[in-house]
């Protein structure tokens, strides 16, 4: 991910008074908490076989809407 594609944190001090040094500490400890979860989360790739790929259907499926022989009862 390059710097242009990382968006910065939004954060907000709601209450009481927060000096530089706290609000650096702060933001270290949630970026390096931020890195080491969007590091280890990993999407699990869904594996489609050669059955899957190449399987093509051989008709139509079957409208559950139309009652058997078109008849409604």
């Amino acid at each position: 991910m390059t710097n242009a594609d990382q968006q910065s944190p939004d954060l907000r001090i709601l209450r009481g008074t927060a000096n530089e040094e706290e609000l650096a500490a702060l933001i270290a400890v949630v970026t390096d908490s931020y890195e080491r979860e969007s590091a280890d989360a990993v999407a699990e790739e869904p594996h489609i076989s050669a059955w899957q790929r190449t399987r093509r259907p051989i008709r139509k499926p079957l409208r559950r809407d139309i009652p058997w022989g078109r008849f409604s009862g």
